[in-house]
């Protein structure tokens, strides 16, 4: 189809030390824009928490933060469940001594109309797109409470503002995401920012995987990157990694509880 994942881009360039001496936790980190932003981190001078249900990445993505020279730990866990997000917080205290940002960037969904979604459909959407960003925001904020300060990057989508067709689950619980970084932003400000990105289309091996699976791909994507009107491509997951690195950075210290969209245009002709 003339496009890569761009899972393995080399479009990161050398790191400027904006994360140096903090502890970063990234969901969903060995695909993807986790992957993507786990390994920036890395090169930014974090030492980072790699979370992720399964190994997907080869290298694994703390072997390859390792690799740039950098410091990272492995955590094998489901950012769906309490358990697992109060252990992630633990293995960063206990490994680290320290947490300073947190990438909540798990997500997922289950496409159809609404009338066609059965209940576990609509169950698995919530589960792993809304719940997983309360319960890392959930156990992450005792500790940022206790310290005093601590940033928040969610992972929304430009169809938590917009709505397409048959994506009912996944459009209703981004935007929840979006509202979620607001609200939360909102209560435990200003010792504690909460932001979120809001990508569009996004070429990660899983997005092209599925492309690929329909009947006519090579239409579809083009169809798709039609859609994006200014830029008429696809992002690379790096460029929604530099977005995530704005906002758990200093750089952005008077951002909080915004949604930044980071969509090629894709918003701007609706």
């Amino acid at each position: 189809m003339g496009m890569s994942s761009g899972d393995e881009h080399p479009g990161l360039g050398p790191g400027k030390e904006r994360l140096a001496g903090k502890v970063a936790i990234v969901t969903g980190a060995d695909s993807g824009i986790g992957r993507a932003t786990a390994r920036l981190f890395g090169r930014e001078g974090a030492k980072v928490v790699c979370v992720d249900i399964r190994e997907s990445g080869a290298p694994r993505i703390d072997d390859l933060i390792k690799q740039d020279g950098g410091d990272a730990l492995f955590l094998s866990g489901d950012a769906t469940t309490r358990a697992d997000c109060d252990r992630m917080i633990a293995a960063a205290l206990d490994h680290y001594g320290d947490l300073d940002v947190l990438f909540n960037n798990v997500g997922g969904s289950e496409p159809g109309k609404l009338g066609d979604l059965t209940e576990d459909q609509w169950a698995r959407t919530f589960n792993i797109t809304l719940m997983a960003t309360f319960h890392g925001i959930r156990a992450a904020l005792p500790h940022f409470q206790q310290r005093g300060k601590g940033t928040i990057v969610n992972t929304a989508s430009t169809h938590g503002i917009l709505a397409t067709a048959a994506s009912p689950a996944y459009c209703t619980f981004k935007a929840g995401v979006v509202m979620l970084t607001r609200q939360t932003a909102l209560d435990y400000g200003p010792a504690v920012r909460v932001n979120c990105v809001c990508p569009g289309p996004v070429a990660t091996r899983r997005y092209m995987e599925r492309v690929e699976g329909l009947d006519d791909p090579e239409a579809e994507l083009n169809r798709r990157v039609t859609r994006v009107a200014g830029l008429h491509r696809l992002a690379r997951p790096e460029e929604i990694a530099y977005a995530v690195l704005f906002l758990a950075s200093d750089e952005s210290s008077y951002v909080t509880g915004h949604a930044l969209v980071i969509d090629g245009g894709q918003t701007i002709d609706i």
